[in-house]
Protein backbone atom coordinates (compact mmCIF):
# COMPACT_ATOMS: atom_id res chain seq x y z
CA UNK A 1 0.00 0.00 0.00
CA UNK A 2 1.26 3.27 -0.67
CA UNK A 3 1.98 5.90 1.32
CA UNK A 4 0.90 8.65 -0.49
CA UNK A 5 -1.78 10.87 1.34
CA UNK A 6 -5.36 11.04 0.52
CA UNK A 7 -6.94 14.12 -1.00
CA UNK A 8 -8.31 16.31 1.93
CA UNK A 9 -11.63 16.28 3.54
CA UNK A 10 -11.71 19.77 2.85
CA UNK A 11 -10.47 19.71 -0.94
CA UNK A 12 -13.08 17.21 -2.23
CA UNK A 13 -14.82 15.04 0.10
CA UNK A 14 -16.44 12.85 -2.27
CA UNK A 15 -12.90 11.82 -3.78
CA UNK A 16 -11.77 11.81 0.00
CA UNK A 17 -14.62 9.27 0.73
CA UNK A 18 -13.94 6.74 -2.34
CA UNK A 19 -9.78 6.66 -1.62
CA UNK A 20 -10.39 6.04 1.42
CA UNK A 21 -13.09 2.54 0.85
CA UNK A 22 -10.55 1.14 -1.18
CA UNK A 23 -7.12 1.79 0.22
CA UNK A 24 -7.88 0.87 3.47
CA UNK A 25 -8.91 -2.27 2.42
CA UNK A 26 -12.76 -1.62 2.45
CA UNK A 27 -13.67 -2.63 -0.76
CA UNK A 28 -12.70 -3.18 -4.46
CA UNK A 29 -14.40 -2.52 -7.82
CA UNK A 30 -16.78 -4.66 -9.09
CA UNK A 31 -17.34 -6.16 -12.69
CA UNK A 32 -20.88 -5.30 -12.71
CA UNK A 33 -21.87 -0.89 -12.87
CA UNK A 34 -23.02 0.40 -9.74
CA UNK A 35 -21.84 -2.77 -7.20
CA UNK A 36 -18.76 -4.02 -5.52
CA UNK A 37 -16.96 -6.60 -3.69
CA UNK A 38 -16.50 -6.36 0.15
CA UNK A 39 -13.08 -7.37 1.08
CA UNK A 40 -12.57 -9.07 4.19
CA UNK A 41 -11.96 -5.52 5.92
CA UNK A 42 -15.02 -4.10 5.27
CA UNK A 43 -16.86 -7.26 5.80
CA UNK A 44 -15.60 -7.62 9.26
CA UNK A 45 -17.15 -4.74 10.27
CA UNK A 46 -20.21 -4.80 8.60
CA UNK A 47 -20.54 -8.58 10.79
CA UNK A 48 -19.94 -6.20 13.68
CA UNK A 49 -23.17 -4.49 12.48
CA UNK A 50 -24.66 -7.46 12.26
CA UNK A 51 -23.93 -8.88 15.53
CA UNK A 52 -24.38 -6.07 17.50
CA UNK A 53 -28.05 -5.33 15.62
CA UNK A 54 -28.55 -8.93 15.73
CA UNK A 55 -28.07 -9.04 19.71
CA UNK A 56 -30.55 -7.00 20.54
CA UNK A 57 -33.57 -7.98 17.95
CA UNK A 58 -33.08 -10.96 19.83
CA UNK A 59 -33.43 -9.98 22.64
CA UNK A 60 -36.89 -8.14 22.14
CA UNK A 61 -38.26 -11.22 20.99
CA UNK A 62 -37.39 -11.34 17.14
CA UNK A 63 -36.66 -14.17 15.10
CA UNK A 64 -34.65 -15.03 11.62
CA UNK A 65 -35.39 -16.51 8.63
CA UNK A 66 -35.19 -16.13 5.26
CA UNK A 67 -37.02 -15.70 2.27
CA UNK A 68 -36.67 -15.94 -1.95
CA UNK A 69 -34.63 -13.73 -3.70
CA UNK A 70 -37.07 -13.66 -6.68
CA UNK A 71 -40.68 -12.26 -6.02
CA UNK A 72 -43.52 -13.02 -8.27
CA UNK A 73 -44.14 -9.41 -10.66
CA UNK A 74 -47.82 -9.96 -9.28
CA UNK A 75 -46.69 -9.48 -5.79
CA UNK A 76 -45.21 -5.89 -6.16
CA UNK A 77 -47.85 -4.77 -8.18
CA UNK A 78 -50.60 -5.56 -5.33
CA UNK A 79 -49.92 -3.02 -3.17
CA UNK A 80 -50.41 0.25 -5.59
CA UNK A 81 -48.32 2.62 -3.43
CA UNK A 82 -45.21 -0.22 -2.78
CA UNK A 83 -45.04 -0.72 -6.90
CA UNK A 84 -44.95 3.16 -8.06
CA UNK A 85 -42.71 3.43 -5.63
CA UNK A 86 -39.92 0.93 -6.51
CA UNK A 87 -41.02 0.70 -10.13
CA UNK A 88 -38.08 2.98 -11.49
CA UNK A 89 -35.54 0.73 -9.23
CA UNK A 90 -36.72 -2.97 -10.40
CA UNK A 91 -34.37 -5.41 -11.87
CA UNK A 92 -36.73 -8.23 -13.70
CA UNK A 93 -35.61 -11.46 -14.63
CA UNK A 94 -38.14 -12.23 -17.69
CA UNK A 95 -35.45 -15.61 -18.53
CA UNK A 96 -34.60 -18.76 -17.26
CA UNK A 97 -33.80 -22.44 -17.86
CA UNK A 98 -33.75 -20.82 -21.65
CA UNK A 99 -37.03 -19.82 -22.00
CA UNK A 100 -39.27 -17.24 -21.05
CA UNK A 101 -40.80 -17.20 -17.82
CA UNK A 102 -44.60 -17.35 -17.71
CA UNK A 103 -44.77 -14.75 -14.97
CA UNK A 104 -41.82 -11.86 -14.82
CA UNK A 105 -39.36 -12.40 -11.13
CA UNK A 106 -38.55 -9.02 -9.53
CA UNK A 107 -35.01 -9.65 -7.91
CA UNK A 108 -35.56 -7.82 -4.10
CA UNK A 109 -35.89 -4.80 -3.64
CA UNK A 110 -37.71 -5.16 -0.59
CA UNK A 111 -39.64 -8.44 1.16
CA UNK A 112 -43.34 -6.65 2.13
CA UNK A 113 -44.71 -8.33 -0.27
CA UNK A 114 -43.69 -11.76 -0.52
CA UNK A 115 -43.71 -11.70 3.09
CA UNK A 116 -46.96 -10.60 3.54
CA UNK A 117 -48.24 -13.52 1.23
CA UNK A 118 -46.16 -15.99 4.01
CA UNK A 119 -47.79 -13.96 7.08
CA UNK A 120 -51.56 -14.48 5.36
CA UNK A 121 -50.83 -18.31 5.50
CA UNK A 122 -48.98 -18.43 8.95
CA UNK A 123 -51.66 -15.74 10.73
CA UNK A 124 -55.07 -17.61 11.40
CA UNK A 125 -55.88 -16.21 15.22
CA UNK A 126 -54.85 -13.59 17.92
CA UNK A 127 -52.66 -16.93 19.48
CA UNK A 128 -50.29 -15.83 16.43
CA UNK A 129 -49.67 -12.42 17.07
CA UNK A 130 -47.68 -10.62 17.13
CA UNK A 131 -45.11 -12.25 14.55
CA UNK A 132 -41.91 -10.76 14.80
CA UNK A 133 -39.50 -11.75 12.25
CA UNK A 134 -36.46 -10.57 10.76
CA UNK A 135 -33.79 -11.86 7.79
CA UNK A 136 -30.92 -10.62 6.55
CA UNK A 137 -29.93 -10.67 3.34
CA UNK A 138 -29.33 -8.63 -0.11
CA UNK A 139 -31.40 -6.26 -2.15
CA UNK A 140 -31.29 -4.84 -5.29
CA UNK A 141 -32.59 -1.22 -6.68
CA UNK A 142 -30.86 -0.42 -9.68
CA UNK A 143 -29.81 2.83 -8.67
CA UNK A 144 -28.15 5.51 -11.32
CA UNK A 145 -25.86 7.57 -9.41
CA UNK A 146 -24.06 4.87 -7.50
CA UNK A 147 -21.08 5.38 -4.19
CA UNK A 148 -19.44 1.96 -2.30
CA UNK A 149 -21.55 1.11 0.77
CA UNK A 150 -23.70 4.50 0.91
CA UNK A 151 -25.98 3.64 -2.21
CA UNK A 152 -25.32 0.43 -4.94
CA UNK A 153 -27.28 -1.77 -7.26
CA UNK A 154 -27.05 -4.46 -4.52
CA UNK A 155 -26.11 -3.82 -1.35
CA UNK A 156 -26.59 -5.91 2.06
CA UNK A 157 -29.00 -5.39 5.19
CA UNK A 158 -31.68 -6.52 7.93
CA UNK A 159 -35.22 -6.05 6.83
CA UNK A 160 -37.79 -6.55 9.89
CA UNK A 161 -41.60 -7.20 9.26
CA UNK A 162 -43.86 -7.89 12.21
CA UNK A 163 -47.59 -8.36 12.62
CA UNK A 164 -49.91 -7.07 15.13
CA UNK A 165 -53.38 -7.12 16.65
CA UNK A 166 -53.89 -3.32 16.99
CA UNK A 167 -52.56 0.06 15.84
CA UNK A 168 -51.02 0.92 18.58
CA UNK A 169 -49.24 -1.72 19.17
CA UNK A 170 -47.72 -1.70 15.73
CA UNK A 171 -46.74 1.79 16.33
CA UNK A 172 -45.10 0.66 19.71
CA UNK A 173 -43.22 -1.79 17.55
CA UNK A 174 -42.36 0.64 15.32
CA UNK A 175 -40.67 3.00 17.21
CA UNK A 176 -39.01 0.16 19.72
CA UNK A 177 -36.57 0.06 16.47
CA UNK A 178 -36.12 3.18 15.79
CA UNK A 179 -34.70 3.25 19.10
CA UNK A 180 -32.94 -0.16 18.64
CA UNK A 181 -30.90 1.60 15.72
CA UNK A 182 -30.71 5.01 17.58
CA UNK A 183 -29.03 2.78 20.62
CA UNK A 184 -26.84 0.90 18.25
CA UNK A 185 -25.67 3.67 16.09
CA UNK A 186 -24.56 5.96 19.46
CA UNK A 187 -23.31 3.22 21.60
CA UNK A 188 -21.45 0.87 19.02
CA UNK A 189 -20.79 3.11 15.73
CA UNK A 190 -20.27 6.39 18.14
CA UNK A 191 -22.63 8.21 15.71
CA UNK A 192 -24.89 10.59 17.20
CA UNK A 193 -28.05 10.53 15.36
CA UNK A 194 -31.09 12.25 15.65
CA UNK A 195 -34.50 10.23 15.91
CA UNK A 196 -37.61 11.49 13.91
CA UNK A 197 -40.49 11.08 11.56
CA UNK A 198 -39.91 11.54 7.87
CA UNK A 199 -42.46 13.82 5.96
CA UNK A 200 -45.23 12.22 3.70
CA UNK A 201 -43.19 13.70 0.81
CA UNK A 202 -40.34 10.74 2.05
CA UNK A 203 -42.52 8.19 3.87
CA UNK A 204 -41.89 4.88 2.82
CA UNK A 205 -44.04 3.36 -0.58
CA UNK A 206 -47.26 2.17 1.19
CA UNK A 207 -46.15 3.10 4.91
CA UNK A 208 -48.56 4.67 7.20
CA UNK A 209 -45.77 6.66 9.13
CA UNK A 210 -42.37 6.39 8.94
CA UNK A 211 -39.01 6.78 11.54
CA UNK A 212 -35.96 7.99 10.79
CA UNK A 213 -32.37 8.07 12.20
CA UNK A 214 -30.67 11.02 10.87
CA UNK A 215 -26.21 11.46 11.13
CA UNK A 216 -24.48 13.95 9.72
CA UNK A 217 -21.36 13.37 7.98
CA UNK A 218 -17.78 15.25 7.93
CA UNK A 219 -18.98 16.99 4.46
CA UNK A 220 -21.95 17.96 6.57
CA UNK A 221 -24.17 16.21 4.30
CA UNK A 222 -27.33 14.14 5.94
CA UNK A 223 -27.14 10.35 5.67
CA UNK A 224 -30.51 8.59 6.22
CA UNK A 225 -28.80 5.25 8.51
CA UNK A 226 -31.91 3.40 9.69
CA UNK A 227 -35.77 3.65 8.87
CA UNK A 228 -38.80 2.18 10.47
CA UNK A 229 -42.33 2.23 9.00
CA UNK A 230 -45.85 1.57 10.54
CA UNK A 231 -47.02 -0.09 7.36
CA UNK A 232 -50.84 0.28 9.02
CA UNK A 233 -53.18 -2.32 7.03
CA UNK A 234 -52.52 -1.34 3.54
CA UNK A 235 -50.58 -4.57 3.24
CA UNK A 236 -52.82 -6.72 5.44
CA UNK A 237 -55.22 -5.74 2.94
CA UNK A 238 -53.33 -6.31 -0.23
CA UNK A 239 -52.09 -10.03 1.12
CA UNK A 240 -55.13 -10.27 2.80
CA UNK A 241 -53.74 -10.96 6.67
CA UNK A 242 -56.59 -11.68 8.84
CA UNK A 243 -56.75 -13.26 12.64
CA UNK A 244 -60.00 -14.02 14.29
CA UNK A 245 -60.04 -12.42 16.94
CA UNK A 246 -60.59 -13.59 21.02
CA UNK A 247 -64.58 -11.66 20.06
CA UNK A 248 -64.64 -14.37 17.64
CA UNK A 249 -64.30 -11.70 14.61
CA UNK A 250 -62.05 -11.23 11.50
CA UNK A 251 -59.62 -8.10 11.49
CA UNK A 252 -56.74 -7.22 9.56
CA UNK A 253 -53.31 -7.40 10.53
CA UNK A 254 -51.61 -4.20 11.42
CA UNK A 255 -47.72 -4.29 10.20
CA UNK A 256 -44.18 -2.95 10.50
CA UNK A 257 -41.16 -3.18 8.20
CA UNK A 258 -38.01 -1.83 9.63
CA UNK A 259 -34.22 -1.71 8.05
CA UNK A 260 -30.54 -0.95 8.09
CA UNK A 261 -27.86 -1.48 5.25
CA UNK A 262 -24.26 -1.79 4.52
CA UNK A 263 -24.55 2.13 3.96
CA UNK A 264 -23.68 2.18 7.72
CA UNK A 265 -20.71 1.14 6.87
CA UNK A 266 -20.46 4.69 4.67
CA UNK A 267 -21.78 6.16 7.66
CA UNK A 268 -18.50 4.82 10.11
CA UNK A 269 -16.62 5.82 7.43
CA UNK A 270 -17.71 9.70 6.74
CA UNK A 271 -18.31 9.95 10.44
CA UNK A 272 -14.94 9.81 12.20
CA UNK A 273 -12.65 9.27 8.83
CA UNK A 274 -9.84 12.32 8.78
CA UNK A 275 -7.44 12.99 5.95
CA UNK A 276 -5.17 10.03 7.78
CA UNK A 277 -7.73 7.68 6.64
CA UNK A 278 -10.30 5.31 8.92
CA UNK A 279 -10.88 6.37 12.69
CA UNK A 280 -13.23 3.13 13.19
CA UNK A 281 -14.68 2.93 17.04
CA UNK A 282 -13.30 0.42 19.41
CA UNK A 283 -16.53 -1.49 19.72
CA UNK A 284 -16.78 -2.09 15.42
CA UNK A 285 -12.85 -2.09 14.60
CA UNK A 286 -12.32 -5.61 12.85
CA UNK A 287 -9.16 -5.53 14.85
CA UNK A 288 -9.04 -3.33 18.50
CA UNK A 289 -5.41 -3.45 18.20
CA UNK A 290 -2.26 -3.84 16.53
CA UNK A 291 1.17 -4.77 17.74
CA UNK A 292 3.87 -3.51 15.73
CA UNK A 293 7.58 -5.48 16.32
CA UNK A 294 10.38 -3.31 15.81
CA UNK A 295 13.82 -4.74 15.17
CA UNK A 296 16.98 -3.70 12.96
CA UNK A 297 18.55 -7.09 13.46
CA UNK A 298 18.07 -10.69 13.93
CA UNK A 299 19.34 -10.60 17.19
CA UNK A 300 16.76 -8.39 18.67
CA UNK A 301 14.11 -10.13 16.24
CA UNK A 302 13.42 -12.85 18.85
CA UNK A 303 13.55 -11.47 22.01
CA UNK A 304 11.03 -8.59 20.35
CA UNK A 305 8.85 -11.12 19.03
CA UNK A 306 9.07 -13.38 22.05
CA UNK A 307 7.55 -10.24 24.05
CA UNK A 308 5.02 -9.78 21.49
CA UNK A 309 3.89 -13.29 21.73
CA UNK A 310 3.39 -12.98 24.81
CA UNK A 311 0.95 -10.17 24.95
CA UNK A 312 -1.03 -11.03 21.98
CA UNK A 313 -1.87 -13.58 24.28
CA UNK A 314 -2.51 -11.17 27.22
CA UNK A 315 -5.11 -9.19 24.54
CA UNK A 316 -6.68 -12.08 23.48
CA UNK A 317 -7.22 -13.20 27.52
CA UNK A 318 -8.93 -10.39 27.77
CA UNK A 319 -10.95 -10.43 25.04
CA UNK A 320 -9.47 -8.00 22.70
CA UNK A 321 -9.17 -8.55 19.31
CA UNK A 322 -5.65 -8.30 18.25
CA UNK A 323 -3.53 -8.33 15.04
CA UNK A 324 0.42 -8.97 14.98
CA UNK A 325 1.70 -7.28 11.86
CA UNK A 326 4.76 -9.40 11.34
CA UNK A 327 4.95 -8.27 7.28
CA UNK A 328 8.36 -8.89 6.13
CA UNK A 329 9.79 -5.75 3.65
CA UNK A 330 8.05 -3.44 5.26
CA UNK A 331 9.28 -0.15 7.28
CA UNK A 332 7.49 0.24 11.14
CA UNK A 333 6.90 3.84 9.41
CA UNK A 334 4.93 2.17 6.64
CA UNK A 335 3.04 -0.25 9.03
CA UNK A 336 1.93 2.73 11.44
CA UNK A 337 0.60 4.65 7.95
CA UNK A 338 -1.09 1.59 7.10
CA UNK A 339 -2.98 1.07 10.18
CA UNK A 340 -3.88 4.18 10.42
CA UNK A 341 -5.51 4.42 7.23
CA UNK A 342 -6.94 1.39 8.36
CA UNK A 343 -8.52 3.00 11.26
CA UNK A 344 -7.32 0.65 13.95
CA UNK A 345 -7.73 2.85 17.12
CA UNK A 346 -5.17 1.67 19.23
CA UNK A 347 -1.22 0.55 17.91
CA UNK A 348 1.13 -1.35 20.18
CA UNK A 349 4.97 -0.69 19.72
CA UNK A 350 7.72 -3.07 21.06
CA UNK A 351 11.28 -2.60 20.51
CA UNK A 352 14.73 -3.93 22.09
CA UNK A 353 14.35 -1.47 24.43
CA UNK A 354 11.27 -2.17 25.06
CA UNK A 355 11.87 -5.63 25.63
CA UNK A 356 14.59 -4.27 28.18
CA UNK A 357 12.56 -1.82 29.57
CA UNK A 358 9.36 -4.34 29.98
CA UNK A 359 7.49 -1.26 28.47
CA UNK A 360 5.03 -0.70 25.52
CA UNK A 361 4.43 2.27 23.93
CA UNK A 362 0.53 2.91 23.14
CA UNK A 363 -0.57 4.98 20.37
CA UNK A 364 -4.19 6.28 19.95
CA UNK A 365 -5.65 6.28 16.09
CA UNK A 366 -8.21 9.32 17.54
CA UNK A 367 -5.16 11.40 18.68
CA UNK A 368 -2.16 11.29 16.91
CA UNK A 369 1.22 12.73 17.04
CA UNK A 370 2.89 12.63 21.05
CA UNK A 371 -0.51 14.15 22.76
CA UNK A 372 -1.61 10.54 22.00
CA UNK A 373 1.37 8.25 22.67
CA UNK A 374 2.38 6.83 26.26
CA UNK A 375 5.14 4.25 27.34
CA UNK A 376 3.15 2.11 29.76
CA UNK A 377 4.68 -0.84 31.82
CA UNK A 378 3.85 -4.58 29.76
CA UNK A 379 2.47 -5.42 33.34
CA UNK A 380 -0.12 -3.00 32.75
CA UNK A 381 -0.51 -3.00 29.27
CA UNK A 382 -3.77 -5.01 29.04
CA UNK A 383 -5.45 -2.69 31.90
CA UNK A 384 -4.68 0.69 30.42
CA UNK A 385 -5.42 -0.73 26.95
CA UNK A 386 -8.66 -1.60 27.87
CA UNK A 387 -9.86 1.87 29.57
CA UNK A 388 -8.07 3.70 25.96
CA UNK A 389 -10.38 1.61 23.95
CA UNK A 390 -13.82 3.06 26.25
CA UNK A 391 -11.96 6.60 25.80
CA UNK A 392 -11.30 6.30 22.12
CA UNK A 393 -14.93 5.13 21.69
CA UNK A 394 -16.25 8.16 24.05
CA UNK A 395 -14.14 10.58 22.29
CA UNK A 396 -15.25 9.44 19.10
CA UNK A 397 -19.11 10.07 19.90
CA UNK A 398 -18.61 13.11 21.46
CA UNK A 399 -16.32 14.65 19.13
CA UNK A 400 -19.33 13.74 16.34
CA UNK A 401 -21.46 15.07 18.34
CA UNK A 402 -19.97 18.37 18.98
CA UNK A 403 -19.36 18.65 15.30
CA UNK A 404 -22.85 17.98 14.52
CA UNK A 405 -24.52 20.00 16.53
CA UNK A 406 -22.26 23.35 15.70
CA UNK A 407 -23.67 22.90 11.84
CA UNK A 408 -27.21 22.79 12.90
CA UNK A 409 -28.55 26.64 12.51
CA UNK A 410 -32.02 27.89 12.74
CA UNK A 411 -33.69 29.45 10.21
CA UNK A 412 -36.90 32.29 11.31
CA UNK A 413 -37.58 33.21 7.55
CA UNK A 414 -36.82 30.87 4.13
CA UNK A 415 -34.17 33.35 3.05
CA UNK A 416 -32.16 32.15 5.96
CA UNK A 417 -32.97 28.77 5.11
CA UNK A 418 -31.70 29.18 1.80
CA UNK A 419 -28.68 31.12 3.38
CA UNK A 420 -27.76 28.49 5.73
CA UNK A 421 -28.20 25.37 2.49
CA UNK A 422 -25.84 27.15 0.63
CA UNK A 423 -22.93 27.42 3.12
CA UNK A 424 -23.55 23.88 3.67
CA UNK A 425 -25.03 23.60 6.96
CA UNK A 426 -28.25 22.07 8.15
CA UNK A 427 -31.14 24.56 8.69
CA UNK A 428 -33.39 23.79 11.73
CA UNK A 429 -37.33 25.72 11.01
CA UNK A 430 -40.95 25.62 11.86
CA UNK A 431 -42.67 23.99 8.89
CA UNK A 432 -46.58 23.24 8.03
CA UNK A 433 -45.95 23.60 4.08
CA UNK A 434 -47.72 21.24 1.16
CA UNK A 435 -46.30 18.62 -0.31
CA UNK A 436 -45.85 21.10 -3.14
CA UNK A 437 -43.61 23.65 -1.09
CA UNK A 438 -41.41 20.88 0.21
CA UNK A 439 -40.75 20.47 -3.75
CA UNK A 440 -40.12 24.01 -3.81
CA UNK A 441 -38.02 24.36 -1.27
CA UNK A 442 -36.38 20.52 -2.72
CA UNK A 443 -35.88 22.52 -6.32
CA UNK A 444 -34.62 25.80 -5.33
CA UNK A 445 -31.97 24.63 -2.14
CA UNK A 446 -31.25 21.18 -3.22
CA UNK A 447 -32.55 20.38 0.63
CA UNK A 448 -34.80 18.35 1.65
CA UNK A 449 -36.73 17.47 5.22
CA UNK A 450 -34.80 14.69 6.68
CA UNK A 451 -37.23 14.33 9.05
CA UNK A 452 -39.03 16.38 12.24
CA UNK A 453 -36.96 15.44 15.17
CA UNK A 454 -38.97 13.50 17.94
CA UNK A 455 -37.31 17.02 20.54
CA UNK A 456 -39.55 19.62 19.79
CA UNK A 457 -39.91 23.36 21.08
CA UNK A 458 -42.75 23.89 23.60
CA UNK A 459 -43.90 27.03 21.77
CA UNK A 460 -45.76 27.31 17.72
CA UNK A 461 -43.77 29.55 15.11
CA UNK A 462 -44.44 30.32 11.34
CA UNK A 463 -43.86 28.01 9.46
CA UNK A 464 -40.44 28.77 7.46
CA UNK A 465 -42.27 28.98 3.61
CA UNK A 466 -45.85 29.16 4.22
CA UNK A 467 -46.16 31.77 6.88
CA UNK A 468 -48.66 30.11 8.58
CA UNK A 469 -49.11 28.56 11.95
CA UNK A 470 -47.03 25.72 12.32
CA UNK A 471 -46.84 23.09 15.10
CA UNK A 472 -43.06 21.53 14.76
CA UNK A 473 -39.83 22.31 13.63
CA UNK A 474 -37.78 20.14 10.48
CA UNK A 475 -34.50 19.95 9.87
CA UNK A 476 -33.60 20.80 6.37
CA UNK A 477 -30.36 19.48 4.82
CA UNK A 478 -28.61 18.09 1.01
CA UNK A 479 -28.58 14.17 1.99
CA UNK A 480 -26.49 11.41 0.55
Amino acid sequence: MSEQAVTAQSEDFSSWYNEIVYRADLAAPSPVRGCVIIKPYGYEIWEGIKSGLDRRFKATGHQNAYFPLFIPESYIKREAQHVEGFSPELAVVTHAGGKELEEPLVVRPTSETVIGEAFSDWIQSYRDLPLLINQWSNVVRWELRTRPFLRTAEFLWQEGHTAHATHDEAEEETLQMLDIYADFAIEDAAIPVIKGEKSRMERFAGALRTYTIEAMMRDKRALQSGTSHNLGQNFAKAFDIQFLTEANTQEYCWTTSWGLSTRMVGAVVMTHGDDKGLRLPPKLAPYQLVIVPIYRRDAQRTAVLETVERLRKSFEAANLRVHVDLREGQSPGFKFNDWEMRGVPLRVEIGPKDVENNNAVLARRDVMGREGKQFVSQDDVVAVARELLVDIQRNLLEDAREFRDAHIQDASSYDELRAIVAEGEWARAFWDGSDDDELAVKDETGATIRCFPFEQPDAQGACVYSGRSAEKVALFAKAY
